[in-house]
């Protein structure tokens, strides 16, 4: 196929032939692009490219920052309800406590352990006796008094919260706070 004066097949390349057709080939919208860059000023269509890749980094950012943000509200979400079904289990080992059930024995390791996860996971009771009552945080299901100064009497159910977020309300007895207490806390607060 090959012939003394074409000793190239058609198929194949030389760097000659390529540096030919790239000599004689027409001016593409590439050079011209270039060309206009030239003058010093970005074309239009520059321009608009280089809004186009702003608008989109700009999304790109909103959009990762959004994702990191419902991750983030997602396993806050996941470890409040798993605490939440494990709170039954926490108020039947507390129970446990009230009646001595875990001075020693198998089952204080156990509720030492709850426990120490459940902090780790940042849980934590409120709902004392003598708190100032919160409707917020605090369920009444009887109220002693007039209602002039409400305080948590008696804690019926404790009230847990993870990282300030409300668990499980506290189900408390409400009382008015005593007068003499509210004399004492009166000269100590001018």
């Amino acid at each position: 196929m090959t012939s003394p004066e074409n000793p190239v097949e058609p198929d194949e390349v030389t760097p000659e032939a390529v540096a030919e057709e790239s000599a004689t080939a027409p001016a593409g919208p590439d050079d011209a692009a270039q060309a206009e860059v030239v003058d010093g000023a970005p074309s239009s269509k520059e321009a608009e490219l280089t809004a186009d890749l702003q608008r989109v980094s700009a999304e790109f950012a909103n959009y990762r920052k959004r994702t990191a943000r419902e991750v983030v509200d997602a396993r806050a979400a996941g470890k409040a309800f798993v605490v939440g079904e494990l709170l039954v289990v926490l108020d039947d080992l507390d129970r446990a406590r009230g009646h001595g059930d875990l001075e020693a024995g198998p089952l204080k390791s156990v509720s030492d352990k709850l426990d120490g996860v459940l902090k780790g996971l940042g849980l934590e009771p409120f709902g004392a006796e003598g708190d100032e009552f919160d409707p917020a945080i605090h369920e009444a299901v009887q109220h002693e008094g007039d209602g002039a100064d409400p305080v948590v009497g008696t804690v019926l159910r404790q009230g847990y919260q993870i990282d300030g977020r409300v668990i499980r309300n506290a189900m408390v007895a409400v009382t008015d706070r005593p007068a003499d207490a509210s004399v004492q806390s009166a000269p100590g607060d001018s």
